[in-house]
């Protein structure tokens, strides 16, 4: 059989599986992932024929991606923000709408979001919070200049940290997640993208191995699915994907109970708690930072319009 055919044949039996409307997509993508070529390549050896381990082994591939298995973990690879990540079942996919997150995140990171003058300690500001207060045992700054402290909370794949190092070299980066896996992964990718001496990585629940530290930014995508809603999701995601970046109790809203008040004592005066939420969630977050002493909240909406990610200053 040549490439065409195999492209063919592969093409038929996605279009029986959960995602018949990429499985033209999802075929070539597969292929192309086997033969290690691209598809300006494909395209001028559609003929050749293909045969042997590379097609049994395409057949496998085939065989998991019609079961539902999403491409990620098939292929072991993702994008997020320009940028590879390695993906297994341990992390939670990056996904295209968490980059407006990252987006606020730099929108509130570049100059004038902060007043540094107002905010290094010195003869004019006794006591005031400092940018260049002691980094904590082990972790050292090269850079003499004022830098923002951002925390991410729940790193997962660490798509979210990595992303803010490449915008932000500046930032002092620290990132913690619950999962030992997941915090491997995490630091594998955060060194195939030249950053891992920028990011700071830490096992722990929340923001308890950085207790007693603070920040001038402090980012999460945490788990919000409500339990309630597990049949609602598709087989792809709620099959493969690790529930504990998924549930977040019967409402969808367990680690925000926890995330916000904590993160709040957390914050210098002025800093910001940005985060990632459900849809139809936004009143009870806002509720929940109000009720925390949060001021300036605002909510970003996804392409599709959606309430998508909270931004909420700490006065």
């Amino acid at each position: 059989m040549t490439l065409r055919d195999w492209l063919a044949q592969a093409e038929a039996q996605l279009s029986d599986g959960p995602h018949s409307d990429r499985a033209k997509r999802d075929a070539e993508t597969l292929l192309l992932h086997v033969i290690g070529k691209n598809k300006a390549w494909l395209m001028a050896h559609a003929e050749d024929d293909f045969a042997g381990c590379s097609a049994i082994r395409y057949a496998g591939l085939i065989e998991r991606r019609r079961k539902g298995e999403p491409i990620q973990y098939i292929t072991g690879e993702c994008e997020f923000y320009g940028l590879p990540f390695h993906v297994t079942p341990d992390v939670l996919i990056p996904r295209p709408e968490t980059e407006h997150l990252v987006e606020k995140i730099i929108e509130l990171a570049t100059p004038g979001a902060f007043n540094l003058e107002e905010m290094l300690e010195g003869p004019q500001n006794p006591g005031a919070p400092s940018f260049r207060r002691s980094l904590p045992d082990g972790w050292e700054s090269t850079n003499p200049a004022p830098s923002i402290r951002i925390l991410d909370v729940g790193t997962g794949s660490g798509a979210i940290a990595i992303a803010l190092a490449t915008k932000l070299p500046n930032a002092i980066l620290t990132a913690i997640d619950i999962s030992q896996s997941a915090l491997a992964i995490a630091r594998g990718n955060a060194t195939r993208n030249n950053l891992a001496e920028q990011i700071r990585f830490l096992h722990g629940d929340l923001l308890a191995p950085v207790a007693g530290e603070h920040f001038e930014i402090i980012v999460s995508n945490p788990p919000y699915v409500p339990d309630t809603d597990r049949a609602l999701i598709s087989v792809e995601v709620r099959d493969h994907e690790p529930h504990i970046a998924l549930f977040a109790g019967h409402d969808g809203l367990e680690i925000y109970r926890r995330l916000i008040p904590a993160a709040h004592a957390a914050l210098i005066p002025g800093g910001y708690l940005v985060f990632e939420f459900g849809f139809s969630q936004m009143p009870d977050v806002e509720s929940h930072l109000k009720n925390s002493g949060f001021q300036n909240i605002e909510f970003t909406h996804d392409l599709q319009g959606i309430p998508r990610v909270a931004s909420a200053r700490r006065p």
